[in-house]
């Protein structure tokens, strides 16, 4: 009733169990506390607090969420505090959130009521700069 023939559960006969590869996005939760550099290959989610500098695809920041550090993205949503740099091809600034660093973009939105303490410059993108088409850069203030 409950044997089982020798080799059935052997190391080599059992499935390697492998992470997803198909995930498409981190969170870090309001209690944890990063100190260091945080690189991420997907969406990363942060209602914590980073103490150093965040690169991903696309970041979205929670309301009570502190960032300490420079930001890289392709696009970010940011909700809560940032003291450093960011950087990204589309930026949405809700009203929730206090940034106080030097903002670089390619499309900018900022909701009323949001409060930056920096120089805004628009970026290049590097295929426009190529086909230099003379596009001007976007600017949307959303109510």
């Amino acid at each position: 009733m409950f044997s089982k023939k020798p080799d059935e559960y052997s190391p080599t006969s059992q499935p390697v169990a492998r992470p997803a590869s198909g995930s498409t996005f981190s969170i870090i939760g309001s209690d944890v506390v990063i100190k260091g550099d945080v690189t991420a290959s997907v969406d990363l989610h942060v209602d914590g607090r980073i103490e150093g500098d965040i690169q991903c695809a696309s970041l979205v920041q929670g309301e009570g969420s502190h960032i300490e550090g420079g930001i890289t993205a392709e696009t970010a949503r940011l909700a809560g505090t940032v003291s450093g740099s960011i950087t990204a091809r589309e930026l949405v600034v809700l009203r929730s959130a206090r940034i106080n660093g030097d903002v670089h973009y390619d499309a900018l939105t900022i909701e009323q009521g949001a409060e930056v303490e920096g120089r805004f410059a628009h970026r290049v993108p590097a295929r426009a700069a190529k086909a230099d088409d003379g596009s001007a850069p976007t600017l949307t203030l959303a109510s």
